[in-house]
C-alpha cells in the first residue's frame, strides 16, 4: 500500500493523469445460473441402494442447487450397463457427463474420446481412471482407493490387536482390478502383518442384493471356522452384516466385520453388534461436487474438481456422532 501511494504522489507531482482502480463488484449468478446445461449423472446402483441413494442425494440437492437441466442414471453396479448408458448419453449430445469409473479404463477410453471431439465435459466419481482423465480430461470425485482399503486393513489390525497368522476373509471384486484394488489393498495389509487371508470373490452384482451372497459367504465361514474378521465390499454388503453373521451362526460381537461407507443399516449393525469398523468415502459429495464441477466448467469456463473424498473411519466408539446424518441418507 506504501509503495502503490509513493507511485500516486509522483505521477501528481509530475504532472501526469492518474486513473482510479475501483474494487471489482461481485457477479450474482442466479440461483438458477446452470439451468441451460444438459448433464447425465450416474449413480452407479439402483435408485435408493445404501450407496447409490446417498450418492443421489448429494447430486439432487447439487441440481437444485445450480438449477442444472440433470438426469441421473441408475445401473444396479452392472459394468456393461453403464458403458452402454455412457454411449447413450454421448449420443444424446448431453453438455457434461459425470461417470462412474467402475467399467475400468479400457472399456471407458473410447468413449471418453468421442465424448472429447463431440466437446462433451467428463467428470469421474467412485472409482478413478486416471489414465482416461490424463489423455482426454476431467475430474474424479472419490476416495483414492488403494490407499482407503490399505489404511483399513492397518487400522484392523492396529483396532482388533491383529497378530502374525490370524486368519481373515476378504471380499474382492476380482474381475476390474480398477474396482478391485481398494478391498485387494486391505489384503496387502494383512498379508504384509503375516496374516492369513482367504479371498471370495466380491462381484459387484452383490450390492444390488446382498442377500444373494447368503450362501457364499455361510460356506467360507464354514470352512474357515477360525476366522477372526469378515471384510466386505461396501455400504450395502457391510449392512447386511447382522444377517450375514445370524445365518452363519454368530452372534453380536462374535465376527469382527469392517468394510467401507456409512447408511442407516450400517449404523444399525453397530448398534446391535454386527459392525465393527468402516472407512468412510463420503459419498454424498461424489454425487454433490460432480454435477457442480460439470456446471462450473460450462458456464464459467473453470478446471474439473478432484477431491479425495475419503473421511477416516467411523469405529465402535464414534458411529453415534454421525448416525443422525446416515440415517438420514447423507452420510
Amino acid at each position: 500500500m506504501k509503495f502503490f501511494k509513493s507511485i500516486l504522489i509522483t505521477a501528481l507531482l509530475a504532472g501526469l493523469s492518474v486513473t482510479a482502480y475501483a474494487a471489482p463488484t461481485s457477479q450474482d449468478l442466479g440461483s438458477k445460473w446452470c439451468k441451460d446445461v444438459r448433464i447425465h449423472f450416474f449413480a452407479g446402483g439402483a435408485e435408493g441402494d445404501g450407496f447409490a441413494g446417498i450418492v443421489q442425494a448429494g447430486a439432487e440437492n447439487a441440481i437444485r442447487d445450480t438449477g442444472a437441466d440433470a438426469e441421473i442414471l441408475y445401473s444396479e453396479w452392472q459394468s456393461d450397463r453403464m458403458i452402454q448408458q455412457l454411449r447413450e448419453a454421448i449420443g444424446a449430445g448431453v453438455d457434461g457427463i459425470a461417470m462412474m469409473g467402475h467399467p475400468g479404463e479400457e472399456a471407458i477410453m473410447p468413449l471418453a474420446q468421442i465424448a472429447n471431439e463431440e466437446g462433451i465435459l467428463m467428470m469421474y466419481q467412485n472409482v478413478d481412471v486416471p489414465a482416461v482423465r490424463a489423455k482426454f480430461g476431467g475430474g474424479y470425485v472419490g476416495a483414492n482407493l488403494a490407499t482407503q482399503g490399505y489404511l483399513l486393513g492397518q487400522e484392523a489390525i492396529r483396532r482388533f490387536d491383529l497378530k502374525k497368522g490370524d486368519k481373515a476373509v476378504v471380499m474382492v471384486p476380482i474381475g476390474d482390478y480398477s474396482r478391485a484394488q481398494r478391498e485387494d489393498n486391505v489384503r496387502i495389509a494383512f498379508e504384509e502383518h503375516g496374516m492369513e487371508v482367504v479371498v471370495l470373490d466380491g462381484t459387484p452384482e452383490y450390492a444390488t442384493d446382498p442377500n444373494s451372497a447368503i450362501p457364499v459367504i455361510s460356506a467360507a465361514l464354514a470352512a474357515n471356522s477360525d476366522a477372526k474378521i469378515l471384510v466386505h465390499t461396501g455400504g450395502q454388503m457391510l449392512g447386511n452384516a447382522e444377517t450375514f453373521a445370524l445365518a452363519a451362526g454368530y452372534g453380536p460381537n462374535e465376527l469382527l466385520q469392517i468394510g467401507f461407507d456409512t447408511s442407516p443399516q450400517v449404523m444399525s449393525g453397530f448398534v446391535n453388534g454386527f459392525v465393527h469398523l468402516t472407512s468412510d468415502q463420503q459419498p454424498f459429495l461424489q454425487g454433490y461436487l460432480p454435477v457442480l464441477s460439470l456446471c462450473q466448467m460450462k458456464v464459467m469456463g473453470l478446471g474439473a474438481l478432484n477431491q479425495d473424498t475419503g473421511a477416516g473411519f467411523v469405529t465402535t466408539e464414534n458411529y453415534e456422532s454421525v448416525m443422525s446424518l446416515a440415517n438420514a441418507g447423507l452420510r
